[in-house]
């Protein structure tokens, strides 16, 4: 017998003998999945002692069964951990990562579990997966040892410390569990379809170091049941593990689960990944800051002929960074002259918005908003480095070009921090802004025959297919209708493709023949249906990625929306992590929808169910966010007093509050044709 096995047998044991010692309830918070390894195998809730004895004697005995039901009853009984700890990552979360797992910026994911024998060492490999676009979860001493090292950890790192023992590393476990049940469409208790979706779709990996116990090596092998490589650098010998030298290990992982990814450097003084997107740059880690309300700043992004501008070539007009005080805000323009001979002028704006995602690629830069309301930080640390804002223009100007091979043969990038040349160029800018906005304002969806799809997300909801129509953004509220057709033009074989509208089958729920056919096509057959404007009849399927919810209240004969950063319960007796369980993965789920925050501002937003009157319920902050927009809309149809009529949790926590509430204020869905 192997070590490995030896420690595993020993493990495995000492983990039965364990299971039997819980004594309290225990659950998770945000979550529809309760404990969600156990809930994905067997269907079954567990909360309770005899409960999880139960799932764990219908599991064989399952290590990981044990560890989950183990750990959460000592979650319950002692509390989460502290910072920098995450414990269990709630639902929420995981949905909003849904969008990077799908569209390329996250490759794959990797735990790490053990004792490196070096912080240098655990540091190296956690960049190096930073770079390659791997999402990474932590568990154990390999924590404190980054942290000693000065590496930054944290979800918007994508090195995530899940918990002071490599017993944490279960919730990388859980997350896979709940990615399947949330995209995937896998149904709580289907074992046979788990196991193949995380193998086949679920690109993981595991990197051990040294130190773990008998019972910490049986958690880490049972993972090789859900596809997942372990990968050993140390004193494991034997058995199913593979060894790898600790420079040579993420390279390895990723050939085992087929993950290929293409990484240029850049010769610039600071890291660039998509792992350092999510960081914020607090006003005191702040050097200098543009924009933001303090300072004039704008972006824009034009075509140009060839002969117009030198590829690569980077121009800073005003003073760089050396000569900025620091904690100032200064004036900026970022200025990207693009040329090529598949570009159009149509790209524009497109392209512009990557302008966002590749400055916060830089480790020490930080980007917000777009056009003329953008807001740029360079970090003290950046600073410290040597980073100059000549930097920031190499950074956009080598990404645009390896980003779109096909489309750009030559970027030139100018930065202005001249104030007075920031003021004239942003009136060209501004001129811009209003020529592109005028050829899209006021489009609808009887104006076009071409809607366009969106099927990113099969990823890992292999049935859902998103039709986008001028009218109707893209549920996840990324994608509208214009960036549907210029990236089906910049990549016709990619994942927006044109849907043919087709003869009208019914026109008040916007269900057309065309988009029947491509929408059978693109589900492989699971829908026959959709329409595009109805809640209750044959709505678009879920991924998981939505912005919102909406959902019938048949008790108030009215339809509620709720956004997935409200974290209560709503009115239906349900949170919305609940809901999201309920009509992810794919499912077509009638009385059911996800949305963009922006739907509920358009023209066609429950058409089908009699319009926006129809709306009843919704959190206050959603509704503050949409206020100032909303009420436009709502003036435009002579409906100036609805808005206070829309019930918040502040008015209705309850059905019956709510119902209370309407009657009140004579909610106009009261007196509409029943719901049901």
């Amino acid at each position: 017998m192997t070590d490995v096995e030896l420690a595993k047998k020993r493990g495995e044991e000492h983990l039965k003998e364990t299971l039997p010692s819980i004594v309290k309830t225990f659950a998770y918070e945000d979550t529809a999945y309760h404990l969600p390894i156990s809930y994905a195998l067997t269907g079954t809730a567990v909360h309770d002692r005899n409960t999880a004895l139960d799932v764990f004697s219908r599991t064989g005995s399952n290590p990981i069964v044990a560890s989950e039901c183990i750990l959460a009853e000592k979650t319950a009984a002692a509390g989460k951990e502290q910072a920098p700890y995450t414990g269990f990552i709630g639902d929420t979360v995981i949905r909003k990562l849904g969008y990077s797992l799908v569209d390329g910026s996250i490759l794959g994911l990797a735990l790490i579990v053990g004792s490196p024998d070096s912080p240098g060492t655990a540091a190296a490999i956690c960049r190096e997966l930073q770079e390659k676009y791997m999402l990474t979860f932590l568990a154990g001493p390999v924590i404190p040892s980054l942290l000693n090292n000065g590496v930054k950890l944290g979800l918007d790192y994508r090195l995530v410390p899940l918990g002071s023992a490599p017993l944490y590393g279960i919730h990388f476990v859980d997350i896979i569990a709940r990615v399947a049940m949330m995209f995937g469409g896998v149904t709580p208790g289907d074992t046979h379809r788990l196991l193949a979706y995380a193998a086949e779709r679920a690109k993981a990996i595991v990197i051990v170091f040294p130190g773990l116990s008998d019972d910490e090596v049986a958690l880490v092998d049972g993972m090789r049941v859900l596809g997942f490589p372990i990968l050993s650098i140390g004193d494991y010998t034997g058995g199913s593990w593979i060894p790898a030298a600790a420079d040579g290990v993420v390279r390895k992982g990723m050939e085992e689960k087929g993950i290929r990814v293409n990484v240029t450097a850049i010769p610039i003084p600071m890291g660039c990944s998509p792992a350092f997107e999510g960081k914020s740059i607090r006003k005191e880690e702040m050097y200098v800051e543009f924009g933001g309300g303090r300072s004039t700043a704008f972006e824009l992004l034009r075509m140009r002929t060839a002969g117009e501008i030198k590829d690569g070539q980077v121009t800073v007009i005003g003073p760089e960074i050396g000569s900025m005080k620091e904690g100032s805000a200064n004036p900026l323009g970022i200025v990207i002259d693009v040329a090529g001979k598949t570009m159009k002028k149509d790209y524009e704006p497109v392209l512009e918005r990557r302008i966002h995602n590749f400055v916060n690629y830089g480790e020490g830069s930080w980007h917000v908003a777009q056009r003329d309301l953008i807001w740029v930080r360079l970090s003290k640390e950046a600073v410290a480095k040597g980073v100059k804002i000549e930097h920031l223009g190499k950074l956009l100007a080598s990404k645009f070009r390896m980003d779109f091979p096909q489309l750009l043969d030559a970027v030139a990038v100018t930065l202005i921090t001249d104030p007075a040349k920031v003021e004239e160029a942003k009136k060209e800018a501004e001129r811009v802004y209003e020529e592109r906005d005028a050829r899209i304002r006021g489009m609808k969806d009887a104006d076009v025959s071409t809607y366009y799809s969106c099927t990113l997300c099969q990823t890992f909801a292999p049935n859902h297919v998103c039709v986008i129509t001028p009218e109707r953004p893209a549920l996840c509220g990324a994608i509208s209708w214009l960036d549907g057709k210029i990236a089906y033009e910049m990549s016709p074989s990619g994942a927006n493709q044109p849907v043919e509208k087709g003869a009208v089958i019914n026109a008040q729920n916007g269900e057309f023949d065309g988009v029947n056919r491509f929408i059978r096509k693109a589900s492989h057959g699971e829908i026959e249906r959709c329409s595009l404007y109805s809640v209750m009849e044959f709505p678009m399927t879920c991924c998981g990625c939505f912005e919102a919810i909406a959902l019938m209240l048949p008790e108030v004969n009215g339809i509620m929306v709720v956004n997935r950063e409200f974290k209560g319960e709503t009115p239906s007796g349900m949170s919305f992590s609940t809901l999201a369980g309920t009509i992810g993965g794919g499912a077509q789920t009638p009385g059911f929808a996800g949305i963009s925050k922006n739907y509920i501002l358009s023209d066609r937003f429950l058409q089908g169910e009699g319009g926006i009157e129809r709306l009843v319920w919704m959190p206050s902050q959603l509704k503050e966010e949409l206020k100032d927009r909303l009420r436009k809309k709502l003036a435009e149809k002579g409906l100036e007093d609805f808005f206070d009529k829309i019930a918040d949790e502040t008015k209705a926590k309850t059905i019956e509050e709510l119902m209370v509430y309407l009657e009140k204020v004579a909610h106009p869905a009261l007196a509409m044709k029943p719901l049901v």
